[in-house]
């Protein structure tokens, strides 16, 4: 029997409610294609958590697949606890399906003896991951699918150090839930064991981010910036609004159609700011206006994106490499602590200009596999170096402590922090943007994704990068190839020389192609999304800003050559 209809056998037995089996047998004889997708496999969790459609299955977000992997991790905590008191924060993003997504896992880790501490209306993600801390809980939960479609949902998992599950946590757990059984799962709730959370938290949280943006800024009374917001229908709605308030800044416009939480999104071109289109209707606003910043949050408000003003006076999308160049740029010039002792933070797909203000500025930089978990444990691991701040390529950024992952609600105000004194001083963030060019050297990168759904997507983004793994090219835009980068296989070789040397990373299917000019291309396939994703950069010099326009479109056109090669 294969395993769709062993799936599909177990799926219609008396383990699942009715209203579920009804739903398997009318996918079956009603849409053959989903019910196979649905049915061919188990979603998997991730070692950050899992995400995927919402649906009946093994393969989509259901109360059975999120019950499964609730009792795993109650199984886990219980018996690396010793039977101690156990406790975990829970909450939610504006997704549809949320709230009863949240209620179900309640219903688990109570039915399991475990506390819970709920909170009672949806949150960012980043208060999530701040509230394990300051509730000394075990674990923290999250139900958010990020900046996926409206029809998937997620199930994200926090640590007690507040970050993301790591090594060698995340294998043991994720061991675990694979041997759990539906009828394994305890849905018996117990209500004593949940404590309503009110707005106590938030309060806590906006202070400490109120705090530390207040030490690394210079201050000013002249607030007189002026901002344009979007949540993009998602969690940052109240607290982005809030803490820029608290901070003294006034006139804050809002595209107030997107406003409201609405797990369909139903106001926005795109619910991710890595997409230009996000911003659109921001932007409208914001040349009506004469406003200088425009943010915008995803739907759990733990990325952002931005658009400010270029040298021609128009709005420009500023992408996640742009962002964290300027934003780190200034954290270290308003650094107070000797910067030999303190480090940065990327992932080896993001810009090499992190490397190069490392280098510049005599600071340690700490690079990682995408994921922000990874530069959250960096803390953490480094607990005798003081962080100063750490970002992805994927709008993704951190400066503090008091939280172990992105975070777009303390970001949003650094940036508006940057912004006000640029324009107090007769200067712009893109006038800073282009001098770090100028000090750093001029990179320019560009993501390109494809989508391929299914069995037979799958399929196809493994052999794309396996055929780049066994006939890799000689040369990027004429520039020959010093570097080839396996990170599946854990090794970096030289082809110059034929030097293998062991790359000092887990294992990931990331391919990385450097030339002797620094051009670099990276192909790996997302761990979210069923996705390739091809990460293209290049560089040159920049003297002036006079030269700026003539470069840009140099190092444009080198980048739409790779693209045309390589996708």
């Amino acid at each position: 029997m294969n395993s769709v209809s062993k799936n599909f056998d177990e799926w219609c037995s008396n383990i699942f409610d009715d209203n579920t089996i009804s739903k398997v047998k009318s996918l079956k004889l009603n849409n053959p294609d989903d019910f196979q997708d649905s049915f061919y496999r188990n979603l998997e969790f991730g070692t950050g958590g899992m995400r995927g459609i919402m649906g009946v299955g093994p393969n989509r977000v259901n109360k059975y697949t999120f019950g499964k992997t609730t009792q795993g991790i109650c199984n886990f905590l219980k018996s690396t606890h010793n039977n101690k008191e156990i406790s975990v924060v829970i909450g939610h993003d504006c997704r549809n399906n949320g709230i009863e997504l949240q209620e179900i896992v309640c219903d688990i880790f109570s039915a399991n003896g475990i506390k819970i501490y709920k909170f009672d209306s949806l949150r960012p993600t980043p208060l999530i991951s701040f509230a394990v801390r300051e509730l000394n809980c075990n674990c923290g939960i999250v139900l958010t699918a990020s900046h996926n479609p409206p029809e998937y949902n997620g199930y994200k998992v926090y640590w007690e150090d507040g970050g993301q599950i790591v090594p060698p946590i995340d294998k043991k757990l994720m061991l675990e839930i694979e041997n759990i059984k539906y009828s394994d799962i305890k849905f018996d709730r117990n209500s004593n064991l949940i404590q309503l959370l009110d707005g106590r938290i938030d309060e806590i949280f906006l202070k400490k981010s109120l705090s530390f943006t207040e030490s690394i800024s210079k201050k000013t009374n002249s607030k007189n910036l002026r901002i344009v917001f979007t949540p993009l229908h998602g969690t940052s709605y109240k607290l982005l609004p809030k803490i820029l308030k608290k901070s003294d800044y006034k006139d804050l416009k809002f595209v107030v159609n997107q406003m409201d939480p609405d797990g369909n999104f139903t106001n926005v071109n795109s619910s991710n700011p890595e997409d230009p289109k996000s911003l659109s209707e921001a932007i409208e606003i914001a040349k009506k206006n004469n406003s200088d910043l425009v943010i915008g949050t995803d739907p759990d408000a733990d990325r952002f994106g931005i658009a400010v003003k270029n040298f021609n006076n128009d709005f420009e999308h500023i992408n996640g490499n742009q962002t964290m160049v300027v934003m780190t740029d200034y954290l270290i010039s308003n650094y107070k602590g000797k910067l030999d002792n303190a480090f940065i933070a990327s992932t080896v797909v993001s810009t090499p200009m992190m490397s190069k203000i490392a280098e510049k500025n005599n600071v340690k930089i700490m690079l990682s596999l995408t994921g922000f978990k990874w530069i959250g444990k960096m803390i953490e691991d480094f607990e005798d170096l003081n962080f100063i701040c750490g970002g992805e390529e994927s709008f993704g950024f951190l400066s503090g402590d008091f939280v172990r992952d992105k975070d777009a609600i303390t970001s949003g105000l650094i940036i508006a922090e940057i912004c006000n004194e640029l324009k107090n001083s007769g200067s712009s963030f893109f006038d800073r943007l282009v001098d770090c060019y100028m000090k750093y050297g001029f990179y320019m990168e560009k993501l390109i994704t494809k989508t391929e759904k299914g069995i037979k997507g799958k399929m196809k983004i493994n052999d794309k990068i396996n055929g780049l793994r066994e006939n890799p090219p000689s040369n990027l835009n004429k520039s020959d190839i010093v570097l080839i980068y396996d990170y599946d296989k854990s090794l970096v070789k030289n082809i110059r020389t034929g030097k293998l040397s062991k790359i000092d990373l887990p294992k990931s299917n990331l391919m990385i192609f450097e030339s002797s000019d620094g051009t670099r291309v990276a192909v790996r396939p997302s761990g979210t999304e069923p996705k390739i994703k091809f990460y293209f950069s290049v560089n040159t010099t920049l003297k002036s800003k006079e030269d700026f326009f003539t470069k840009h479109k140099y190092l444009n056109k080198k980048i739409n050559l790779l693209i045309k090669k390589f996708v």
